[in-house]
């Protein structure tokens, strides 16, 4: 017999943490509809934006009000200077090569936080209180509930901007094909450089939501791959679909860890969305919300 308590309370939580996935998603496909790029890195940027987070705030004693502003401005020149570096002389290129790029910055970006932060276990600032909002007996983490208000207004806010803004039409225009948007006067790159200071962007407000209160060392990474099935899942390039996406990973992920593992004795709930975007991709492989495109052969 199922407890509904019980019940509500993994559903709401792990929708709650779907929305984080999606929030992290949205960094995939914010730099997938500008470059045709897919990031393996996104892991490591929010482990980046994590620990310029843990300096601003903790190293350096900044308020919050003062630090959180400062770390989205560093990210997001770290972001650029990726694009600088390593994909501004890609243009045109093939996909794979761009995707190649990708698994060494992942790499590099893991050596370099090594390099500068080291390994260590860092406690990181608590930017949300902790103590979980109470609703009859269904408990939720406040920093989980905050995040998937900024998540959806986040997700809402994006979809509108890439959708009625001259900026956002021109950057679905260069997702589309990077030669055709040339030959419209399009600059390719300044698309691509924009989408990966957003792209990093997002990644730190993800990092803000996902440690606070926590401890942070470049495991956090793995977030990047929780993510993953969210963004295949609702197709590479709607941010709309995103938030459904993290919704339904979220949800399932819960029920199964809090139903199944403990029958299984295995993590089940862990490996579960993969295997939905698996089932979706073999029935839509551009996602529940991706572009159909139509090609000649």
């Amino acid at each position: 017999m199922i407890d509904m308590i019980d019940f509500l309370n993994y559903l709401i939580n792990g929708s709650l943490v779907g929305l984080l996935y999606a929030l992290i998603a949205m960094g995939f496909i914010v730099i997938y509809r500008a470059s045709k790029v897919f990031n393996f890195a996104q892991g490591e940027l929010v482990v980046f934006g994590g620990f310029i987070v843990w300096w601003m705030v903790i190293q350096t004693g900044l308020p919050l009000v003062v630090a959180l502003p400062l770390a989205m401005v560093v990210s997001a020149i770290f972001g650029l200077i990726i694009e600088r570096i390593f994909f501004s002389r890609l243009v045109g290129e093939s996909g794979f090569a761009m995707v190649m790029v990708t698994i060494g910055l992942l790499i590099l970006i893991r050596g370099l936080i090594l390099l500068i932060f080291g390994p260590q276990v860092r406690p990181f600032p608590i930017i949300f209180p902790l103590k979980p909002v109470i609703i009859g007996d269904i408990l939720i983490p406040r920093s989980l509930l905050i995040g998937a208000v900024i998540t959806v207004v986040v997700g809402l806010g994006l979809s509108w901007f890439f959708n009625n803004t001259r900026a956002g039409l021109k950057m679905t225009a260069v997702a589309e094909d990077h030669q055709v948007a040339l030959s419209m006067g399009i600059s390719v790159k300044r698309s691509i450089a924009f989408a990966w200071a957003l792209g990093a962007v997002l990644s730190t407000l993800g990092a803000i939501i996902y440690l606070s209160g926590k401890s942070l060392n470049f495991l956090a990474s793995d977030i990047g791959l929780s993510a993953l099935p969210v963004a295949l899942l609702a197709g590479f390039e709607s941010i709309a679909g995103v938030l459904l996406a993290g919704l339904i990973v979220g949800a399932v992920q819960g029920l199964v860890t809090a139903y199944v593992d403990p029958v299984i004795g295995g993590a089940v709930g862990s490996v579960f969305p993969f295997v939905i975007m698996l089932v979706i991709l073999f029935i839509r492989p551009t996602g529940m919300f991706g572009w159909r495109t139509i090609e000649r052969v």
